[in-house]
């Protein structure tokens, strides 16, 4: 019975012998040149698991996703992760799917600013 991993490059299929030269570093700095909260993302990406290795397809996912929208886009996505407190590549893709990024984040009031006025608003008063 074996305590850790242990992996053969002869039993690493070929399409994933390539990633056998990636690192943390590698994907910190890609990450880095698109912003510092996509950067702080890949970081937890690679810090929250047992080996960084396993946060390599999460990061490169995630990464991707800037060929996909404009990395100004990814970095907006990541900072509003940061801000739910739900860095995870399912949560970046579906802000962007939702183009939730072009929505300004919360105020330091926790608000996210005036609602349209409509007879479905009811107001603090309705409820006293």
């Amino acid at each position: 019975m074996c305590d850790g991993y242990s992996t053969k490059t002869s039993h690493i299929p070929k399409s994933h012998q390539a990633h056998r030269d990636w690192s943390p570093g590698r994907f910190l700095n890609w990450a880095a040149d698109i912003g510092p909260c996509t950067a702080e993302v890949v970081k937890r990406q690679l810090e929250d698991r047992p080996h960084p290795e396993h946060g390599y397809r999460a990061c490169l996912g995630l990464l991707n996703l800037s060929k996909r929208y404009d990395p100004t886009r990814l970095e907006r996505a990541c900072e509003r992760v940061l801000a739910i407190r739900s860095a995870s590549y399912q949560s970046v893709a579906s802000i962007l799917k939702q183009g939730l990024d072009q929505r300004p984040l919360e105020d330091e009031n926790g608000t996210l600013g005036e609602l349209p006025l409509h007879g479905n608003v009811r107001g603090a008063g309705y409820y006293h």
